[in-house]
This record gives structure tokens, sequence and C-alpha cells, in this order.
């Protein structure tokens, strides 16, 4: 990595390098400040519009939108007590507190030194962790890939909302829509019905905009409309003072140190590693006893958990090809749309891409403060923003963007209807990230099991008698599958 480290940054500091990591920093503030976007749409919206650039401004792009966008949310958490996204539900519980008594610059203020502090961190643990893991995967053939690939496609569970069943079911019908299409080794066509347009699959594209973003759009539609938010007092971000921060740096470094480590785990996600920071503070900190009440500690917790896990959550993803959660989910699509083929090699075959996104992720966080004061001015008038030309904004540019990488309508139409199936099976339950795990991974997986059979004679059970790697990942896979039952069982004991 050291040696590719001035080619890597040859790409970043440049004047088009740094405008893209300026420009998407700031787009991914103001659409992770609108409540509702949140960052799978926001990065969902804007991945067509990457596809006509070169692979690293590109990827970066949509990282500096993803890491813009969860510390955006801190803004209408604390200006209109709703969270822009998921990840900052936990920043309400203080940060609203304290701009009703006039405090939402300082409030604000808070907030965007934990979240530098974290990213920055995140970015370093994704900078030393990825390639160790990486390392050790080079030493996977066919079969340990297909166990490997077993093993992510478990991490459903975790991010199956609610209901395992509905989640397992979702991931099914992904790797199903990824087998349409021409035969990987024989190039026989499959499940075309005949229609030439799918011979070469569905537009992952397409479909990851249609489930997201388009069934996103529905449901809001369907909900209730506002007449846009009242808008708390707001002159500008301010910092608060050195001497502040006394008795506050152990919550920093205890709240940063949980975010980086749920978000290397598949599946727990931004939202949970808030709650569960802002709850360990709440029972620890010297000032546990004004927490909800606007307490500085409460924003420290949140806001640096939340923007940690964004360089962890991209650890297995980027090393192992294993997303943890929607948005993750979402940038390992983008890493193939863009023809990088995500998985055990990544790191091997993209040294200087690599160092090159690690690098820039470190740079967008590093940003995150001048960009972060400058922008929230901009950000905050715009919550007072109708919903209703918020989400036609949004389905003009979903349709643009899919119609733009190919000029095909019949990627409108894919798009079409992955967003009314994603919007129905939403209403009822179902998870749309297993959807597209299942869909992202399922020709690894296939291709992997049949180069497997290929190489044990088709002993199926070959797979894991001689090759240990691939017994302890199926082991590890059954566990992660068994551990709803396994806590759903010591429920109905208790």
């Amino acid at each position: 990595m050291i040696e590719v480290l001035p080619q890597a940054l040859g790409l970043i500091l440049t004047p088009q390098g740094l405008m893209v990591l300026s420009f998407g920093t700031m787009l991914g503030i103001v659409l992770g400040a609108l409540p509702g976007i949140g960052s799978t749409v926001a990065v969902a919206m804007i991945l067509p519009f990457t596809l006509t650039m070169d692979q690293a401004p590109a990827i970066l792009l949509l990282l500096a939108i993803y890491a813009g966008s969860v510390y955006g949310g801190s803004i209408s958490a604390i200006l209109i007590n709703t969270p822009g996204t998921p990840q900052s539900a936990a920043t309400c519980l203080d940060g609203f507190p304290m701009a009703q008594r006039g405090e939402a610059g300082k409030a604000l203020g808070w907030s965007t030194i934990a979240s530098v502090v974290g990213g920055l961190v995140s970015a370093v643990v994704l900078i030393f962790a990825a390639p160790q893991l990486a390392a050790f995967a080079l030493n996977f053939g066919p079969i340990e890939t297909f166990a490997l690939i077993l093993l992510g496609l478990t991490c459903i569970v975790s991010v199956s909302e609610g209901s395992l069943v509905k989640g397992l079911i979702a991931g099914m019908i992904g790797l199903f829509l990824s087998s349409v299409g021409g035969d990987p080794i024989t190039g026989e066509a499959r499940f075309t019905f005949g229609e030439f347009q799918l011979i070469a699959g569905f537009n992952l594209l397409a479909v990851v905009i249609g489930v997201f973003a388009l069934s996103e759009v529905l449901i809001r539609a369907t909900k209730p409309g506002d007449d846009g938010a009242t808008l708390i007092s707001f002159q500008g971000i301010i910092l608060p003072k050195l001497a502040e921060w006394k008795g506050r740096l152990k919550n920093l470094a205890k709240s940063v140190l949980i975010g980086n480590g749920i978000g290397i785990l598949p599946g727990t996600g931004a939202a949970t590693a808030a709650f569960i920071s802002y709850a360990e503070a709440r029972r620890s900190a010297p000032t546990r006893a004004n927490f909800g009440k606007g307490e500085p500690d409460g924003l420290i917790a949140s806001e640096s958990a939340n923007n940690a896990v964004t360089g962890g959550a991209l650890v297995p993803t980027m090393a192992l090809g294993i997303p943890g959660d929607a948005i993750t989910a979402v940038m390992l699509a983008t890493l193939t749309l863009h023809g990088v083929t995500p998985g055990v090699r990544l790191m091997e075959d993209n040294p200087v891409l690599m160092a090159a996104i690690f690098s820039g992720f470190f740079v967008i966080n590093l940003m995150l403060l001048p960009l972060g004061m400058m922008v929230s001015k901009v950000a905050a008038p715009l919550l007072r923003l109708r919903e209703a030309y918020m989400l036609v904004v949004i389905t003009l540019l979903c349709t643009l963007g899919v119609y733009f990488v190919r000029g095909n309508p019949f990627d409108l139409l894919v798009m079409a209807l992955a967003g009314i199936i994603g919007f129905l099976l939403r209403r009822q339950g179902y998870p749309m990230a297993p959807l597209v795990i299942g869909m992202v991974l399922g020709p690894t997986l296939e291709i992997s099991l049949r180069q497997g059979l290929i190489i044990t004679d088709g002993s199926f059970a070959a797979f894991f008698s001689g090759h240990p790697i691939a017994l302890l990942l199926a082991i590890a896979a059954l566990g992660m599958l068994s551990l709803p039952f396994i806590r759903m069982w010591r429920t109905r004991a208790a």
C-alpha cells in the first residue's frame, strides 16, 4: 500500500480530485440534512451520474456523499427534531433541547467536531485493517470463496429489519434476479422468456435505484404531507472552546471505539452504534443526569459513533466483498458497476485504486469541518422545503440518471417495476438490503460453486473435508443463521 501511495495521491491531490471530494461532501451534507432521503437513497440517486467518470473519482464522489450525509443528518436532528438520516436519531435527544434554549449553533459545533474525529479515526482503521484482512484472504481458492460468500449472505440475518423469514425471502429474490440472463459458463439463456433485453440480465443500477430511491418516493407519497418545518433560529456553527472539552475526551474516545467496532461487524449499522454509544455515555458520563436536557456529552456520543461506523463498515466490504448494511450493499454495487470486482482479490488487483480510496476517505473526513460550517447555513433553510417538491426532484433525478447511463428505455421499465415491487414488499415489512446483497453476491456464489464442483469432481461434501478455512467459514455461517433462533429460544425459556 505504501509503495503505491504517491500514485494514489496523484489521483486525489489534483484540481479535479479535490473538486470531486469537495462537491461530494457538500452535496452529501445537504442531502443528509433533508429528512427522508438518507445515506442510502442519496448514494443510489447520484450513482448513475458517476458511470461516465473514471473509477477513482466516481467511487470517491460516492464515498464523500456517504460520509457527508451521515454528518448532515445531525443538522435537521438539531434544528427541527427530525433526523435527516436514521443514523442521527440519537442526536435529537440532546441536540434539539440545546437548540430550543437558543444554542443551536453550539449544538452543531459539538456534533461537527465529534463527527470529524469519529470519521478520521474510522478512516485510519480502514487504511490499516482492510489490507491486513485482504492479505489473509489471498489464500482463498474457489471453494473458500464459496464459503466466504455463504457467510456474507448470512449478513441478511442482521439486516433483516424485524423478520428473519422476510429477509431470507428478499435475499432469495435477489439471488434469483442475479441468475437471469446468460449462463456464466455455457452461455445458455436462463429465465429470459424470449425477451432479448434480458440476455445480459437485469441492469443492477436500475434495480438498486428502483428498490431504494423510487420505492422510498412511493412510500413517502402515500403518507400525509406536510407544509414544511418550523426552523429554530440558527446563525451558524459555533465551535466549542478547548476548555469546554475538559472531562469529555474520555467519552469521545470511548464512543469512537464503539462506533468503529460495531461498524466492522456486518449488519449492525450506524444507528445501532449511535444508540449503544449514547446509552453507554448516559451510564458512565459524569454529566449523565443532564442527558435528554441538552447535554453536549450526548451529542458527542451519538455523532462520534455514527461517523466512526462509516470507515469500519467499509472494512469487510472492501476487503472481503461482504456488505454489512444497506448503504455498504449499494457501495458494493457501485464497485461492480465501475468494473471493479469485489471480493478477496480486490486489494491485490487494484492497489492504486484502493490506496486512492483510502487516502481520499481520510481527506473527506478532514473536509467535514470547514465544509460543514459553510454548508450548514445553506442546508438549514432547505429544511422548510415542502416534501412534495423534494419527491418530484428525486424522481426526476432517478429517471434521468438511469436513462443517461445507457440510453435504453428498457432500463426505465426495470427501474419502475423494481420501484413498485420494492414499494409493495416494504409495505409488507420486507427489507430491501437483502435483495440487493443477494443480487450482488449471486454471480460470485454461482461461479465459485461450479468451479469448486469441477475441482472436487462433483462432490459437494469434499468442499469442507479437505479445506479447513471453508469448513470454519461454513460453521460461522451456520452460527450466524442460528443466532435468531437461539435468542428466540432464550426469550421463551425466560
